[in-house]
């Protein structure tokens, strides 16, 4: 079955509604997606904090080795490539450490700590 003529650029009606269909989908989720991850950073700015106030390290790779784990066996039954989500999961925590170090840093100089 053809779906468009490359001479117009012309896409049968039902095979456009099907896309917009599953572009909505995909930005629905994307949106989600947008909004678990700030609820995430909430979450890892209340460590930082009590690490800082603790004065414990920013980073802590036995608790990221473990996570990583967890997540790349998430990652196979959910049929998601475990590399990807590592190096996903491995960009998150980054950005959390650098969250973290500057906590750390605010303490110490006894500025208030910023949202990002």
């Amino acid at each position: 079955m053809t779906t468009s003529n490359p001479g117009t650029g012309a896409v049968d009606p039902a095979v456009r509604e099907e896309l917009a269909r599953l572009r909505d989908s995909i930005d629905n989720i994307d949106a989600a997606v947008v909004h678990m991850l700030a609820e995430r950073f909430k979450a890892t700015q209340q460590v930082g904090l009590l690490k800082a106030r603790h004065q414990l390290p920013p980073a802590d790779p036995a608790r990221e080795a473990r996570q990583i784990e967890r997540l790349r066996s998430l990652a196979e039954n959910a049929k998601l490539d475990p590399a990807f989500a590592e190096k996903f999961l491995n960009f998150i925590i980054a950005e959390v450490i650098r969250h973290h170090e500057r906590i750390a840093e605010n303490a110490t100089n006894g500025t208030t700590p910023t949202a990002n």
